[in-house]
């Protein structure tokens, strides 16, 4: 192990930790759990998924242990995508669990409200219609710190996911047809409410580091369960201060009158220890008790963690009768058991899905030949960025860790790995067809919101220059713009969002002016460096609108958008490769 790594953890290879601890919860729980797909990140509930019943599928990021795959198994989801640590499953990962979850009466999708869950899960909605899956979503948005009352639907998911899954799931059990299931869980979203606090950061397996700073006598309320920065950070206080300013933003922003009842959490977040979580929850019931407000039933411990961050979340569900009845409704999972008799499984017939229509293969004879970019050179200069990107990783997750959730370096080598290899594994014979490959390589490995932009970007660049075998000046500066196009569609980031797309816009106008100026092919490359550059240096001077550090407001001001720095370190690559 490297001597610069400063968090200690009980892995093997950082690459290889998703693949065993997959197969550690599979030995694990061999009675509840399996995997089906070729992903090999759909864990599916072995007698969850039947004929008739709505399939209900979770998923999210992994380090949020025992989230998600925790809770797979009868009477709650029927199965969870996962994906890398801290990043969305990717949609062929989530079309995995979808397709194993489908009984027939459609399938509803439960993520985290971030950037990168809403698009993958879009995605893989998108992608169930032409398999025949009617599919419906809902993000989760409980945590009160991450948006005003008003502006609901742009909170963070974080602990309120457990209460969502379990009223959704003890729906589909219980018969309830997609719509009824549906409702049900956004009656349970919208009356769930979560607040947590920071003590320490984590750190990310691939980097050994913290994720963000944080003194140690100080914490962070209204942290994110990601390392997102929260409302305020202060001194340490005593745990019934902490709780009471935790439930006063709770109770300020939910209706509860004397009389009502309430469920309650109290979740650890990785480091947390049990005495110090029912200090919490000694405190939330004196604070309820005051208010006249019964607690029906409540639960302690880690539920929804963020590896070893040390901290907690509170977070309350308003019940009506429905709500009450379906969370107590029995299930079985490895994270949660409510007792109660569970009727026998009925039948699970072997499923078929459409199969994706097959692409044209082009024509090459008909291609346009000008241009020093041949397919092999191409394919090269991709390589080359691959290369960069890895070099940078752990810089640019340091950018992310300031603002966001530490993992953007991590991802963008993941992704980039990930066309290295399909790159050196097939030989595509012409640059549409290999960025194609690259977007599909890309979206696969990584999800996140990285993995729709670029899988996206690459795919539209591809489009871009369909017509030609080689690429010169016009077409590279084309196949650039086809990068910030897909970004954009995909993403609808404007340039001042503090996002990748303020380095990828004035790379493809300083680009296009080279080209209007008759500029050489390198020159144009240049051109479009020195844009995302200048767009990368203006992202400091910024607040953040877009994505989780849009949530910082001013703190986001001095710091570079990591997304804006990866996108000028791709262009220079390709500079260099010219």
């Amino acid at each position: 192990m490297s001597d610069d790594i400063r968090t200690k953890k009980l892995i093997n290879a950082p690459e290889d930790i998703m693949e065993q601890a997959i197969a550690g919860m599979l030995s694990a729980h061999p009675d509840m759990l399996c995997v089906e797909g070729a992903t090999g990140r759909a864990i599916v509930a072995k007698d969850g998924p039947r004929d008739g019943k709505v399939g209900v599928v979770i998923g999210g990021g992994s380090g949020h242990e025992p989230a998600f795959a925790g809770y797979v198994g009868r009477g709650l989801a029927d199965a969870a995508a996962i994906g890398n640590v801290f990043a969305s499953p990717s949609p062929e990962q989530i079309l995995d669990a979808a397709r194993a979850a489908d009984g027939g009466a459609g399938v509803l999708l439960l993520y985290g409200n971030y950037t990168g869950d809403v698009m993958n899960f879009d995605m893989a909605a998108e992608g169930c219609a032409p398999l025949g899956i009617p599919a419906r979503s809902i993000a989760v948005s409980d945590d009160v710190a991450s948006a005003p009352k008003g502006r609901e639907n742009e909170r963070r998911g974080i602990a309120g996911d457990f209460f969502v899954f379990k009223i959704a799931g003890a729906a589909a059990e219980s018969g309830r047809d997609l719509a009824a299931c549906h409702a049900a869980a956004s009656r349970a979203n919208a009356r769930t409410r979560s607040m947590g606090v920071a003590l320490s950061a984590c750190s990310l397996p691939q980097t050994g580091k913290p994720n963000f700073d944080l003194g140690a006598r100080d914490m962070e309320i209204g942290m994110g369960i990601h390392g997102e920065p929260g409302m305020r950070r202060g001194a340490l206080d005593t745990a019934d201060s902490v709780t009471d300013e935790l439930m006063d933003a709770i109770l300020a922003d939910m209706p509860l009158g004397k009389g009502d009842e309430v469920a309650v959490l109290v979740n650890g977040l990785g480091a947390t220890s049990p005495l110090e979580l029912y200090i919490l929850h000694n405190r939330v019931a004196q604070i309820l008790a005051m208010r006249d407000i019964k607690i029906h039933h409540s639960w302690v411990g880690e539920y929804c963690t963020s590896l070893e961050m040390a901290g907690a979340s509170i977070t309350l569900l308003h019940l009506d009768d429905d709500l009450k009845t379906l969370l107590d409704a029995p299930c079985r999972t490895p994270a949660l058991t409510v007792a109660g008799a569970l009727a026998a499984a009925g039948p699970r017939s072997q499923r078929t899905h459409a199969q994706a229509a097959a692409t044209a293969q082009a024509d090459l004879a008909s291609l346009a030949t000008s241009g020093d970019i041949t397919p092999q050179k191409f394919r090269d200069l991709m390589l080359g960025v691959a290369d960069v990107i890895h070099a940078n990783r752990d810089w640019l997750s340091e950018l992310d860790g300031v603002i966001g959730d530490g993992d953007h370096g991590v991802t963008m080598d993941i992704g980039w790995t990930a066309v290295r290899r399909a790159l050196t594994e097939t030989d595509d014979p012409t640059i549409t067809a290999i960025s194609a490959r690259m977007g599909k390589a890309f979206l696969d490995a990584v999800g996140a919101s990285s993995g729709p932009l670029y899988g996206s970007a690459f795919r539209q660049a591809g489009d871009n220059v369909a017509d030609r075998l080689n690429l010169d000046a016009g077409a590279m500066v084309a196949w650039i713009e086809g990068l910030c196009t897909g970004i954009q569609s995909r993403g609808g980031a404007q340039v001042g969002d503090k996002t990748m797309i303020d380095a990828w816009v004035p790379a493809v106008a300083k680009a296009r002016e080279a080209l209007q100026s008759n500029a050489a092919l390198k020159d144009c490359v240049a051109a479009a460096m020195q844009g995302a550059q200048n767009g990368r240096d203006y992202t400091a001077e910024i607040e953040s609108r877009r994505g989780r550090s849009a949530k910082l407001g001013a703190r986001s001001l001095g710091h570079v958008d990591p997304g804006a720095a990866s996108a000028h370190l791709i262009l220079q690559a390709i500079h260099t490769g010219l």
